[in-house]
């Protein structure tokens, strides 16, 4: 049972100290103690000095949010992504965080869930918070709320995603890895290979969908199957592992293309309880190339994306964009996967 304790002034709290009380301390005006703070070169040593042993004595801390908002800024950077279950955007994550310390910089991070309307809350309570700008893979990169941000003053770029001129971005070439994961299942001799993710409006899942249909549809008689789900977790990858597993033989694909390494890990466990071996009775390929791909019963063959990069290319546009104001052009940058193929996909390696 948890216990709750609740502590009022009469239990011996105190309120955060002023800057008046610090003035009043050390004998000198709030102004004073205001250049201490930012201008302290300006002070006389001896003056400084009795600020400073004030601030210590009462344990001032000084309110950076207030100060940012009435200079009209903030050093805070939201961060907006699709599902912070999936380490692919912890990775990214961790990219944005990195360059944003070293420019002293904090982010804050804000999950969408794929859901449009908790994506909009967030950009809402970011805008209202004065945020430097905004990095986000959105659920729709043609929102207009997006555009909007921009026109009042609050720089977004789009991360995993590519713009046009009217936003920085910074993405990866999903239809090269559409491509690269359908020439890999067809070298591999498969003939009925499924494609499964979603929802298939979403830019990100349309991209590796076209690279991977217009390779696969071009090899004679290979047939394409197409899956969509809602969400691209491990659960949905289960339930529609399960699905196919009991298609009869001869229907079944032999091969699957799964749009995220979380689907592909749940459409893995659902073929092992089904009793299919994989790759004999069924290769799979999964996007991200996350750690545990590499840490399954069965290791997941998977197109690599560079999470890490990503997220610190994405914050030096911003950084970019805010330090050179209207002088500033938006960028473009993009990144090329690459498959890394492992026991999942490969008949060869499995049997050794």
């Amino acid at each position: 049972m948890a216990v709750t304790r609740i502590y009022g002034r009469d239990r011996g709290t105190m309120a955060t100290p002023s800057i008046k009380e610090v003035a009043h301390r050390a004998g000198v005006s709030v102004g004073t103690v205001s250049n201490v703070l930012n201008r302290p070169w300006i002070v006389a040593p001896a003056t400084r000095q009795r600020v400073q042993d004030s601030i210590s004595a009462l344990g001032f801390v000084r309110n950076e949010a207030a100060r940012h908002l009435r200079a009209g800024k903030s050093r805070t950077v939201g961060l907006v992504v699709l599902d912070v279950a999936n380490p692919f955007f912890t990775d990214l994550a961790e990219g944005a965080e990195a360059l944003a310390y070293e420019h002293d910089t904090v982010v804050m991070l804000c999950n969408s869930k794929t859901d449009p309307v908790r994506e909009g809350h967030h950009l809402d309570q970011l805008e209202q918070q004065r945020v430097m700008g905004i990095l986000i893979t959105p659920f729709d990169s043609n929102d207009p709320r997006l555009t909007a941000l921009v026109s009042r003053g609050t720089p977004v770029v789009l991360v995993d995603r590519a713009a046009d001129r009217g936003f920085c971005s910074v993405s990866v070439d999903d239809q090269l890895g559409g491509r690269l994961a359908g020439n890999h299942l067809i070298e591999s001799g498969h003939r009925r290979i499924a494609f499964i993710g979603g929802p298939f409006t979403m830019q990100q899942v349309s991209d590796r969908m076209a690279g991977f249909a217009a390779t696969v549809e071009r090899a004679e008689g290979v047939e394409l199957q197409r899956y969509e789900v809602d969400v691209m977790g491990v659960v949905e990858g289960r339930a529609i592992g399960e699905k196919i597993a009991a298609l009869p033989p001869r229907s079944r694909p032999t091969a699957a293309f799964l749009a995220n390494d979380l689907l592909a890990l749940g459409f893995l466990q659902a073929m092992s309880v089904a009793g299919l071996q994989v790759p004999r009775d069924m290769a799979i390929v999964g996007y991200d190339d996350i750690d545990f791909a590499r840490a399954a019963a069965v290791p997941l063959s998977s197109v690599r994306q560079p999470a890490e990069m990503l997220g610190r290319s994405a914050m030096e546009l911003l950084q970019e964009e805010v330090e050179a104001a209207e002088q500033h052009r938006h960028r473009q940058v993009i990144f090329q996967p690459d498959l890394i193929v492992r026991e999942s996909s490969d008949h060869t390696r499995h049997r050794r």
